[in-house]
């Protein structure tokens, strides 16, 4: 390995941490240190010799720290190739020094942006200039310059330093990609907020995606495919990527998807509720007035499908919930939830015959999740649109059939039809007393899916009521309904054959609703 001895080093930090430590180590072995401003204060204050860059190029710092480190005997020597002879020559004849080792951090300026109180100003002055002109330079210049940019890097940097006087090849190359990842979601972060404001349509005309490792994944959705889990920037919704596992195995690829499924269902629901999600479809839901309650009649849904799933709830996952889920009959995969009392935690963690394995997931508090894009990758580009996140009211005055809604059963569709849009398309949903009793999902003809909800619901399907994701395109699933006894429909309408449909629901005396707003979900 080629090392290239660091004599001299220029520290300039937005983000502190890991400072004083790593300049200590630095100036033990001997390494020149020189500093701005803050940083320069930082420093002496832990009382670490510092010389200040605005006495070394003669040229002050001013405007409000604006131009401090924007100076040719700076740059000149971070980018001087000190194999070349010219550019030893104009260092000598102008009084440079050649920095080995810069060490930068940008201004918060996401985190700013990201502020409800910051103003047009306070976020410009985040505009980090010169912070990222030192890391270019610096990165351009790796064959001789050491780059650091996070004080993740600071302890491989050092130990290196400390062995041998200097970095090696291998490291400065890595430390140059990151930077260049570092300074790239920088100016993506600032070009994307004030597309915001500019921006007349409803989606942006480029997107840029910032997106950093969190963890790499045993595999995908199957063994022989690899897999990472990526996090983005500015996310301040409870989520399963920003979020603290308390025990059990690592989540795979597929708990990811299905804990992210779970949250999104329970999270918009007023009272205590869960869902229970087994291929990112829900087999079961429930809300009632005491969370294992819903539990319980959440897994009433479809007991044999709840076998190995991944669980969701809006609250506190307490005491008689844990004692109902350590049933020896039951076993889960994973638990998300905003969080666990202490002898739920206890109870999950040392009594079922899966507590080595299940994954519980600490969230934190659940608001509603705000609208946002969604993004699917397809060959040659990405497809994007708008979140389907919106909780839909429903109102007797959507009802089209001459049989009426009893107004206790409105808020029964609305449970069933705030469910079914999360159920992959042609979708259909039986419930009752606010709980799911059957499902049909993901089939090629709506009425194929209105077959399997009934026989999941089996007798249970008398007195439901159906949610269907999109219209009907004929009376055939009316039919059916009317066989298992359904109560009433909702559904969006649509269809050219929507006057059949509310004449075969007036033929069976069967109310229906048309919310006009239909919820496929491929």
């Amino acid at each position: 390995m080629n090392i290239r001895n660091i004599r001299r080093a220029i520290l300039s930090t937005s983000d502190k941490m890991g400072l004083i430590g790593f300049a200590q180590g630095l100036a033990e072995r001997g390494v020149e240190l020189f500093s701005t401003g803050g940083t320069r204060r930082h420093l002496q204050a832990a009382g670490i010799a510092v010389r200040d860059i605005a006495e070394y190029t003669g040229f002050p710092e001013m405007m409000d720290g604006r131009l401090k480190t924007l100076h040719p005997k700076i740059f000149g020597g971070i980018l001087a190739r000190l194999d070349h002879p010219d550019d030893i020559a104009a260092m000598n004849q102008h009084g440079m020094e050649p920095f080995e080792l810069v060490v930068v951090n940008l201004y918060p300026f996401a985190a700013t942006a990201q502020r409800a109180d910051a103003t047009e100003a306070e976020i410009i002055e985040q505009i980090d200039i010169g912070g990222p002109s030192l890391v270019r330079a610096a990165a351009k210049n790796s064959n001789w310059v050491t780059i650091a940019t996070s004080a993740d890097q600071y302890g491989e940097i050092l130990e290196q330093v400390q062995r041998s006087g200097g970095t090696d090849d291998e490291l400065r190359r890595r430390l140059m990609v990151a930077a260049y990842q570092h300074t790239a979601a920088y100016d993506r972060a600032i070009a994307n907020h004030f597309a915001q404001q500019t921006e007349s349509s409803d989606l942006p005309t480029e997107i840029n995606l910032n997106l950093r490792r969190k963890s790499s994944l045993r595999y995908g959705e199957n063994s022989h495919q690899a897999a990472a889990l990526y996090s983005t920037d500015g996310i301040k919704t409870a989520n399963v990527v920003h979020t603290r596992q308390l025990h059990g195995k690592e989540l795979s690829y597929n708990n990811i998807l299905d804990a992210d499924a779970a949250l999104a269902i329970v999270r918009n629901f007023a009272k205590p509720a869960c869902c229970v999600i087994k291929h990112n479809n829900p087999c079961g839901a429930a809300i009632a007035d005491r969370l294992h309650e819903a539990c319980a009649r959440a897994f009433d849904g479809d007991p044999q499908s709840a076998f190995g799933s991944v669980l969701g709830f809006n609250r506190t996952v307490d005491h008689e919930t844990a004692e109902f889920l350590a049933h020896d009959d039951r076993f889960v995969e994973a638990i998300v939830a905003p969080d666990f009392a202490t002898e739920a935690f206890e109870i999950l963690t040392t009594r079922p015959k899966w507590k080595k394995n299940v994954r519980l997931i600490e969230v934190g508090h659940l608001d509603q999740e705000p609208m946002s894009l969604e993004y699917r990758s397809v060959t040659g580009g990405i497809l994007v649109q708008q979140s389907d996140r919106q909780f839909d009211r429903l109102s007797l005055e959507q009802v089209v059939t001459k049989s009426p809604v009893i107004p206790e059963l409105l808020a029964e569709l609305e449970f069933g039809w705030n469910i079914v849009r999360h159920v992959k398309s042609n979708a259909i949903t039986l419930s009752r007393e606010l709980a799911i009793c059957g499902v049909g999902a993901g089939q090629m003809s709506r009425v194929d899916s209105v077959e399997i909800a009934i026989r999941k619901a089996g007798p249970r399907a008398r007195g439901c009521v159906l949610a269907s994701d999109a219209f009907f395109p004929f009376a055939d699933s009316i039919r059916l309904a009317a066989q298992a006894g359904i109560a009433a429909i909702v559904q969006p309408g649509g269809s050219v054959r929507d006057d059949d449909i509310i004449a075969a629901c007036n033929e069976h005396g069967i109310p229906m609703l048309l919310t006009g707003r239909r919820h496929f979900r491929h």
